[in-house]
C-alpha cells in the first residue's frame, strides 16, 4: 500500500497533512516529540480506514534523519510521499537570542529535511510515483527583521525544492515547495511572539486544514511550489517589485516594534 511519511505530524499542518493524506488513501508514518499527539493522529488516521504508525524523536537531535529513514524503510516498501513539515521560528533580535536555540531550530528547519531527503531519496525513486513536499513559509520570499535566521533557512528551503525538482526532472519523484502564511498553529506562541502580535497574525491566519488541503493537492498535481490563500500570493508576489530596503521597513514595523 501506498505509504507517506510526515515530519512534525503532532499538531498543526502536519497533522492536517497526515490526514489529509490518510484521505487521500496513503497509509501514514508519523513522526514527532510528542508520542501522546502523534498516537492521536494515528488513530483518526485508522478511522479513515488507514494504517498509520508512529515514532516519537526528537528530529533536532544529531543522527535523527538517519534513525528516522531506517525506520521508514523498515515500515515499508512503498513510501511513496515525504513531506517535510517540521519546522518553528524564533522572535527577536539575532543578537540578543542564543547562538544554541538558534542552531537547533536551523538544525529542524534546513539540516533534517536535507539529510532525510538524501536518505530516502533511493525508495522513492523506486516508485512509479513519487511526491516530496517542503513547507516552507512566505518569509522564504523576503527577509524578515527580528525573524531573520527563521525566513533565511525558509528562503534556503525553497532554494532548495526548487533546484532539486530541477535535478529529478526526468525521473519519478516530483518536489513541491508550500509557502503558507499565517496559520492557526501554535508557530507564534513557540516563537515566542507576544499577545497583540499572534492576535495580529489570527486575523488574516487560515486553518490547517485549508492549508493543507491546497499543499496536498499542489503535491499531487506536481505543481513546482504554491502559496495558498489570495492574500499571501499578492503579499509574496509584490516583493518582487518593491525595492528589499522597503519589504524589509514593512516587516520591521509588523515584528520589531513589539520587542520589549
Amino acid at each position: 500500500m501506498k505509504t507517506a511519511l510526515i515530519t512534525g505530524a503532532s499538531r498543526g499542518i502536519g497533522r492536517a497533512m497526515a490526514l489529509e493524506l490518510a484521505q487521500r488513501g496513503y497509509d501514514v508514518l508519523l513522526t514527532a516529540r510528542s508520542e501522546p499527539q502523534l498516537n492521536e493522529v494515528a488513530a483518526e488516521a485508522r478511522k479513515l480506514g488507514r494504517a498509520a504508525q508512529v515514532l516519537p524523536l526528537d528530529l533536532a537531535s544529531p543522527g535523527a534523519a538517519e534513525q528516522l529513514a531506517a525506520w521508514a524503510t523498515a515500515q515499508t516498501t512503498e513510501l511513496a510521499v515525504l513531506v517535510n513539515n517540521a519546522g518553528y521560528g524564533l522572535w527577536g533580535r539575532f543578537e540578543d537570542l542564543s547562538l544554541a536555540e538558534q542552531q537547533d531550530m536551523l538544525q529542524l528547519n534546513m539540516h533534517l529535511p536535507v539529510a532525510l531527503t538524501h536518505a530516502l531519496l533511493p525508495t522513492l525513486r523506486r516508485q512509479l510515483k513519487a511526491y516530496i513536499l517542503n513547507v516552507a513559509s512566505t518569509a522564504a520570499y523576503q527577509a524578515v527583521p527580528t525573524l531573520t535566521l527563521y525566513a533565511a533557512s525558509k528562503a534556503f528551503l525553497l532554494s532548495f525544492s526548487r533546484g532539486l525538482r530541477y535535478e529529478l526532472r526526468d525521473t519519478s519523484v516530483s518536489v513541491t515547495c508550500l509557502s503558507p502564511g499565517a496559520t492557526t498553529t501554535d508557530f507564534a506562541g513557540r516563537a515566542g511572539m507576544n499577545a497583540e502580535l499572534q492576535a495580529t497574525a489570527n486575523k488574516v491566519s487560515m486553518t490547517p486544514a485549508q492549508v493543507a488541503q491546497a499543499g496536498i493537492g499542489a503535491l499531487l498535481a506536481g505543481e513546482a511550489e504554491l502559496i495558498p490563500g489570495a492574500l499571501n500570493k499578492v503579499s509574496a508576489t509584490l516583493t518582487s517589485f518593491v525595492p528589499k530596503s522597503l519589504t524589509e521597513r514593512i516587516a520591521a514595523g509588523i515584528y520589531e516594534k513589539h520587542l520589549k
